[in-house]
């Protein structure tokens, strides 16, 4: 039996099963076998005599008991329970299939009447509501429990003042299933949003997937449903039966699960944290220099295929020693958050709150983040607000009508991906999202998130059609609702975690992705260059001869460099579906191909901007990625791999990372044109690139690319004169990298003949398809 649906030993059940003999179907083994031992009756029960004068109670309104028994009662607890009332105190209890119900307490031990449905009733001469328990009675077995309809709501008004406001930003704590003791009794507290419902009830193992004994109450207008059930307890599985504006009932998975079951099962799973964190030194040092002025070498990272079948505690093993060696500052995970599509790469969530179960549980993800943290490596996750999936036991329609999708089809349907979009200017749903990303950030510690399909949240016609759209009150195509959200979103972000970072995926020129809010921003700290990536991808592919005619593809970026502050992204997105692995983007033959990569990643990290490389092109594999069996890791092995081949080129990585990260020049001044200069951008028929970056005490790095697969002899290159010698750092020819071996051992001496405009100048011999980086 798995562990994950073990109740907590120290949590009594709540709910009674049926009998075996009773029409419902019976339960599955492992959820009776899940079943804790009965609880014992106290003493004082045992030994008191069964009570005189148990009359009936009041009988129901048919209406009220209809709405009850089909769970559209508003307010259960207003009936079932113990209610004092002229004349003694009524007992109500909603037990289907029970054959018997017995109230005890000190002194006294009543049977309820049986009104038929599994009602049981009873009115007591008693002065007051005792501190009482049920006894009820199936077929062959007792069970004693709590009454839940005894309880006081386990949420209070200050909760639903946030929510109401849609300013609650720790919603976490206030929606989903929480273990708790409440009134002195353990038990998990279930609270979900669904306004337009006329009932809610839970069900889950505890109940055999019964919902009709444990129906919810509305806490008037925040559109919360509240219900406090003894006895359950981290593990048990549990959804929402929602009766919709119409009558009709679904099943729902929670949109505040903080655990789900393993696809392609879609129950919510009650969970607590039990991780002891390991990262304070991580914690308090990160963020103490800006992430634009700081080294940002990022490895993405597809979990799940990565090293298929492992699980987050034996990556937390596996991932971070590889990403130390390889010298990368962080990782980013692609999205983790619970989603019914494995194929969809976890780009269509279902549980935002829940990071998926196919590699562990929510502790196992702390785990590996922690880990991390402790290898000195950075966690960025992907989010997705931009849309969600259809699935009828998810977020559409959650409750009978619109709620988290925008109630005008032309806003809510995403025309590429068939899905739906948030609705962002309902303040709920805003407040869902916003809270959302605090809270990966906060429970999970993870420094930043990656938010996926900007663009297509700030346009309204996008991907749309004449007719296809309704433009915005000022008449534009801009989706102001989705401006807010996310300008509130980073500013909470930034406010509530120091040290992390928000980037962006947005690729138009919307002015001022990465600018404060309060000037007007969006508010990231970084923005995904994709015109860099498309434009320089689209110059590599192109045979050496004609590379000339394309020359201003790489160079272009420059004329928009400091417009926002930028990643330079070969993503997954650019070797999978026909796009070939970057290696084979490459022409040539298998040599070539091999130099044309490592000379592109020499440019890439030297270039103005952080770098993002996606798994298995840190060794230039050469086929696509494949979700099912991630990187061809056999291409590093000894006795396939011939000397510099893929194991080459993933020592130039790594040298690369430890060259960036010891170089000030290639990050501090990323952002601001003083830290670049063109040395030699003009050069078309060469193919050759050089340019200085330069750190904050001036300090230069000369970059120089030969993208043409011949050598270059006494090329000529002017430099600051300031600098009495320069010494090669980085060649990515070496043989050790798989190169042909030309480079320069000793140091090199400036003359004083200009060129390109420099009084001083340097003459190199470029070795083929190769970039080479010098500092003084």
């Amino acid at each position: 039996m798995s562990a994950a649906r073990q109740p907590s030993p120290t949590v009594r059940e709540e709910a009674a099963a049926p009998p075996a003999a009773a029409a419902a179907p019976a339960p599955p083994e492992p959820a009776r076998a899940a079943r804790p031992a009965r609880t014992p009756r106290t003493p004082g029960a045992r030994r008191a005599a069964p009570a005189r004068g148990v009359q009936p109670a009041p009988a129901l309104d048919a209406g009220e008991r209809d709405r009850l028994l089909q769970g559209r009662h508003h307010d259960p607890h207003a009936v079932l329970g113990a209610h004092a009332q002229r004349g003694g105190v009524v007992f109500r209890v909603l037990r289907p299939y029970a054959k018997a119900v017995t109230v005890v307490a000190k002194g006294l031990r009543a049977e309820l009447h049986s009104d038929g449905d599994g009602l049981f009733s009873g009115l007591l001469p008693l002065g007051e509501v005792p501190d009482y328990r049920l006894l009820v009675a199936y077929d062959g077995t007792e069970t004693e429990v709590h009454d839940p309809y005894r309880f006081l709501p386990a949420l209070g008004d200050f909760d639903l003042h946030l929510i109401g406001e849609g300013r609650h930003e720790e919603l976490w704590t206030a929606l989903g299933a929480r273990p708790m003791e409440h009134q002195g009794v353990a038990g998990t507290r279930f609270t979900v949003w669904a306004p337009n419902a006329q009932g809610v009830r839970v069900t889950g193992d505890f109940s055999y997937w019964n919902p009709v004994a444990q129906p919810m109450r509305s806490l008037g207008s925040s559109g919360v449903w509240e219900l406090f059930l003894p006895g359950v307890g981290e593990g048990a599985l549990y959804k929402y039966e929602i009766a919709g504006p119409d009558g009709g009932h679904t099943l729902r998975a929670d949109p505040m699960a903080q655990h789900a079951e393993v696809p392609p099962a879609t129950a919510s799973v009650v969970t607590a944290s039990r991780h002891v964190w390991g990262d304070a030194e991580w914690m308090a040092s990160r963020g103490r220099r800006p992430v634009h002025q700081a080294p940002f070498s990022v490895y993405e990272v597809h979990l799940p295929s990565w090293r298929p079948g492992l699980s987050y505690r034996e990556l937390a093993e596996q991932l971070p020693p590889y990403v130390k060696e390889l010298g990368f500052t962080h990782v980013e995970l692609m999205p983790v958050a619970e989603h019914p599509f494995g194929g969809s790469w976890g780009y269509q969530v279902t549980g935002y709150y829940a990071p998926t179960s196919r590699m562990g549980g929510p502790d196992d993800f702390r785990a590996l983040v922690d880990a991390l943290h402790q290898a000195g490596i950075g966690v960025i996750l992907d989010w997705v607000p931009a849309h969600f999936p259809r699935d009828e036991w998810a977020l559409a329609r959650f409750d009978g009508r619109p709620l988290y999708e925008h109630e005008d089809p032309r806003r809510a349907e995403h025309p590429d991906w068939g899905t739906l979009e948030f609705d962002y200017g309902r303040k709920e749903v805003r407040n869902f999202l916003v809270a959302n990303a605090v809270y990966w950030c906060q429970e999970f510690h993870v420094d930043g998130l990656r938010v996926d399909a900007v663009a297509s949240m700030l346009y309204l016609d996008y991907s749309r059609g004449e007719g296809e759209w309704a433009p915005n009150e000022h008449g534009g195509r801009e989706n102001w609702d989705a401006v807010a959200m996310l300008q509130e979103m980073n500013a909470t972000v930034y406010r509530r975690c120091p040290g992390v970072v928000t980037i962006a995926e947005e690729s138009t020129a919307w002015n001022g992705v990465t600018r404060p809010t309060d000037s007007g921003g969006l508010g990231f700290g970084l923005k995904w260059n994709m015109g860099w990536m498309h434009d320089t991808l689209r110059y590599v592919s192109k045979e050496p001869v004609h590379r000339k005619y394309h020359h201003h593809d790489m160079t272009f970026g420059m004329v928009y460099a400091y417009s926002e502050n930028y990643v330079l992204p070969i993503s997954h997105d650019e070797v999978v579906h026909g796009k070939q692995a970057l290696v084979s983007k490459m022409p040539g033959d298998w040599w070539q191909q091999r130099a044309g990569h490592r000379a592109y990643l020499g440019y890439m990290w030297a270039h103005p901007g952080k770098q993002l490389l996606f798994m298995g092109q840190e060794f230039a594999q050469g086929a696509e990625w494949s979700e099912a069996h991630g990187p061809d890791w056999w291409l590093l092995d000894p006795a396939y791999s011939a000397a510099g081949d893929h194991q080459g080129v993933r020592t130039l990585v790594r040298d690369l990372n430890r060259e960036y990260a010891a170089a000030p020049a290639l990050w501090e001044r990323d952002s601001v044109p003083e830290g670049f200069a063109w040395v030699e951008s003009d050069a078309a028929d060469d193919n050759v690139f050089a340019f200085l970056r330069y750190a904050h005490d001036g300090s230069p790095l000369l970059c120089v690319s030969n993208f043409s697969p011949v050598v270059r002899h006494g090329y000529r290159l002017g430099v600051p004169e300031e600098v009495p010698a320069w010494r090669e750092v980085l060649n990515t020819d070496l043989p050790e990298y798989g190169g042909s071996g030309l480079r320069r051992t000793g140091p090199l001496l400036p003359e004083r003949v200009p060129a390109q405009g420099r009084p001083a100048s340097l003459v190199l011999t470029l070795p083929p398809l190769a970039t080479v980086w010098f500092r003084p």
